[in-house]
């Protein structure tokens, strides 16, 4: 009789340590953003996206890499978008040399929402990763977060 493989399950809890480990940091940043203005994660990370486009060459972008920026199918992200426009957040123009293609700008007060939103947003993840990191399951994902972008 052979000893199963311990790899298989070894690696689905490792996934169950990266969904929990997500779960929490997303579900305390939801709760310091909807509750200081009134903006869920997926619409914080909208508008942040958005606002870092730019009018030179690529600069724009397209619904799909929108979509793929904020880890939402297009669908959703059209919807998330149409929800923005409606409450005056962003816009949508058609582009000057694509007359199929439409651009979503951040508008004026959505910009100013984002301003005011930014300093929430961050401080709720560093205090979402400090509590993490005192698991020690998850503390190796912490330093794996804390290190994946970090300049040198």
């Amino acid at each position: 009789m052979t000893t199963p493989d311990p790899a298989p399950a070894a690696l689905a809890q490792g996934w169950r340590t990266l969904s929990l480990f997500h779960a929490k940091i997303e579900a305390h940043i939801e709760h310091a953003l909807q509750s200081k203005h009134g903006l869920s994660v997926r619409e914080y990370s909208l508008l942040d996206v958005l606002s870092r486009q730019h009018n030179g060459p690529g600069g724009h972008l397209q619904m799909k890499q929108v979509a793929d920026a904020v880890a939402l199918s297009q669908s959703a992200t059209t919807r998330l978008v149409t929800r923005l426009e409606d409450r005056g957040l962003l816009s949508r123009y058609l582009c000057p040399t694509d007359r199929r293609g439409i651009y979503t700008d951040v508008s004026e007060a959505g910009a100013k929402l984002l301003a005011e939103a930014r300093p929430t947003s961050e401080a709720a993840l560093q205090e979402a990763l400090d509590e993490a990191a005192q698991n020690p399951e998850l503390a190796p994902l912490v330093q794996a977060v804390k290190t994946l972008y970090a300049t040198a």
